[in-house]
């Protein structure tokens, strides 16, 4: 069939699909391909308006990363092998958002810009329907998509040739490379093209990864033969550790190491550190991140025991009156188990106790006001308190407010960092009139962040506090989840007694709460709606508890990963059910649960 006639048919389809919305219509067989009705089906499902429908323009785009890195040679040499060809060549992070294009014709530059084929729009086919980047991240291949076959009206005039670019070693769809053009200047050898320039992508993530362990292992090796004492490694899923740190760490107390030197390759100071194992050890970890072009491929560590966990006596010799370890200071008792709880809560209650002002920094939600005020009134229980945003800081005359109050007092003053340098001011004069007064009060205020910057109006501030502590985010305190999550349940209901079944705890465990304990309240108050009284289950829980994806997903994606996990549970975990129940091939149901991380039902 000459390719004219086969694209006004494809046309007459497209229309009298759009006209009923069904994509089970007769078609003659070779004129609408099954990937392409499949596509119309789901674009119409999702309600995108084929005549109206516009992309959406997003600015957190990640502009210097590995996909970036290896992709940029392969499309200056394809770029300049096209030189002669009026055509645009287009990359694509793997939720469809465009990351660059580059142009061979000033011409198809301006005409892309209209439909807004540009850096930083979302082409998504539940955005703007059938199209060669978003159908292609759907169907998980690459596809030849030509003007009519496009569902929305503004891309009639395009043809498009898209492949994914899948992560070597995890299979994973990290973008999309697409050449795109005028229906008159298309071929379909287009398609054979863009797959083999994704597959050099694909080449180079993979050179690009072998470098970042190549550069962590060479690191490793020079580290070790320079010590005699533990060495360990840890970067992305490498782990590797001497002979020395084998003999001396049990494998649970080197988890704990590779834990924290995770934690300590994230952060921004001095890799350097001291922290006691559950085992009662207590080592010293001094640690050098290993750099691969901008990116930290991980962190070596020589690890030094400073003391032993104290021997116990045989039972026979033991009195009765002697416990087995040194009894654990009463105001810290089932506030934290991982190290870095921990050491949190030991610092707070220190500077409690010592009345020393106090700085608490971490990230947005991860529990610092509830942690100090729980910690103060163990410490105070006789104590009040009082908690002034830095957002709205409405001081009160600091005598008249002492006076209201008889006996010890403290002062939160939360997200200082949001101060403007008015109030920064007017916070240092209230600080001065409380260190004048002779009522006994505690200042504690919080920062949202692990750092300070300098030029931040609450600077000045500083020199009003004697100490400070850093509250990790709750992905790096997992060992503490079960107690947060019960502590957190008991605030949501009160006395009704509601309770965490284990198979729900163990999803709450896999999750890595990037918006930390305010999205742990906010998943189990979603579930306390499904089960208001008696024990929470796991299909209780919101669809995002059971993904491990480690990206941030969109509104999309977030409410097809929910209805995914909801048809899972529905079907009792039988996966061709669910792909019947939903509409979708076996395949593009397996790429999904991948892609979003979804290992329960």
């Amino acid at each position: 069939m000459p390719e004219t006639a086969r694209r006004l048919r494809i046309a007459a389809a497209r229309a009298d699909f759009l006209h009923v919305g069904r994509a089970d219509l007769p078609a003659e067989p070779g004129v609408v391909q099954g990937v392409v009705s499949a596509s119309w089906q789901r674009s119409f499902s999702a309600g995108v308006n084929a005549a109206t429908a516009q992309a959406v323009f997003h600015s957190d785009l990640d502009l210097t990363g590995r996909l970036m890195r290896c992709s940029k040679p392969v499309i200056e040499r394809l770029s300049d092998d096209m030189a002669q060809m009026p055509l645009s060549i287009v990359l694509t992070d793997a939720r469809a958002r465009i990351l660059s294009r580059s142009e061979t014709n000033k011409t198809i530059g301006t005409l892309l810009d209209r439909v807004s084929l540009s850096p930083g729009f979302n082409y998504d086919e539940g955005t703007v329907g059938t199209n060669g980047i978003g159908t292609v991240i759907e169907s998980g291949q690459s596809l030849y998509i030509v003007g009519p076959e496009h569902f929305t009206e503004h891309l009639q005039p395009f043809t498009c040739a898209g492949s994914p670019i899948h992560d070597p070693l995890t299979g994973r769809v990290e973008g999309v490379l697409d050449i795109s053009c005028l229906n008159e200047d298309s071929s379909p050898l287009m398609r054979s093209l863009v797959r083999s320039a994704a597959h050099e992508i694909e080449r180079n993530l993979l050179v690009d990864r072998s470098q970042r362990q190549q550069a962590l292992f060479e690191a490793y090796v020079r580290m070790d033969a320079r010590s005699r004492g533990a060495v360990m490694a840890i970067g992305g899923t490498m782990v590797m550790g001497n002979a020395v740190a084998q003999s001396l760490f049990e494998p649970a107390e080197q988890w704990a190491i590779h834990e924290h030197g995770r934690y300590l390759a994230m952060g921004h100071g001095a890799p350097v550190d001291q922290i006691e194992l559950l085992s009662g050890k207590v080592v010293h970890i001094r640690g050098t991140r290993v750099g691969a072009g901008d990116d930290v491929a991980g962190i070596v560590m020589v690890v030094d025991i400073v003391s032993e966990a104290a021997p116990v006596p045989a039972r026979s010799a033991l009195p009765s009156a002697v416990p087995d370890r040194p009894v654990e200071d009463p105001a810290l008792e089932g506030i934290e188990r991982s190290l870095l709880g921990k050491r949190t809560a030991t610092g707070i209650v220190d500077a409690l106790r010592h009345g020393k002002t106090l700085l608490v920094m971490g990230e947005s939600g991860s529990g610092k006001l509830s942690l100090i005020v729980d910690l103060y009134h163990r410490v105070v229980p006789a104590g009040r308190s009082r908690v002034y945003p830095a957002e709205d800081l409405r001081l009160p005359d600091p005598a008249e407010d002492m006076s209201t109050v008889s006996g010890p007092l403290l002062y939160v003053f939360t997200n200082i960092d949001h101060l403007t340098n008015d109030s920064a001011e007017d916070l240092d004069r209230f600080l001065l009139a409380l260190a004048a007064g002779t009522q006994p009060v505690t200042v504690v205020a919080t920062v949202t962040g692990a750092t300070v910057e300098p030029e931040f109006p609450f600077a000045g501030l500083l020199a009003r506090f004697d100490a400070s502590v850093t509250v990790a985010p709750l992905r790096h305190r997992l060992d503490d989840l079960p107690q947060i999550a019960t502590r957190v349940l008991a605030n949501l209901t009160g006395p009704r007694g509601v309770t965490i079944g284990a198979a729900a705890m163990r999803v709450l465990c896999r999750y890595t709460w990037p918006r930390n304990i305010r999205q742990l309240e906010e998943a189990l108050e979603s579930a306390l709606v499904k089960r208001p009284v008696g024990e929470i289950q796991a299909e209780d829980l919101p669809g995002y508890c059971h993904s491990g994806a480690r990206r941030l997903l969109s509104p999309i994606e977030a409410g097809e990963r929910d209805l995914i996990v909801n048809a899972l549970h529905d079907a009792d975990g039988n996966r061709v059910v669910t792909a019947q129940a939903l509409g979708i091939a076996r395949s593009s149901l397996y790429r999904k649960l991948k892609s979003f991380g979804i290992t329960a039902a």
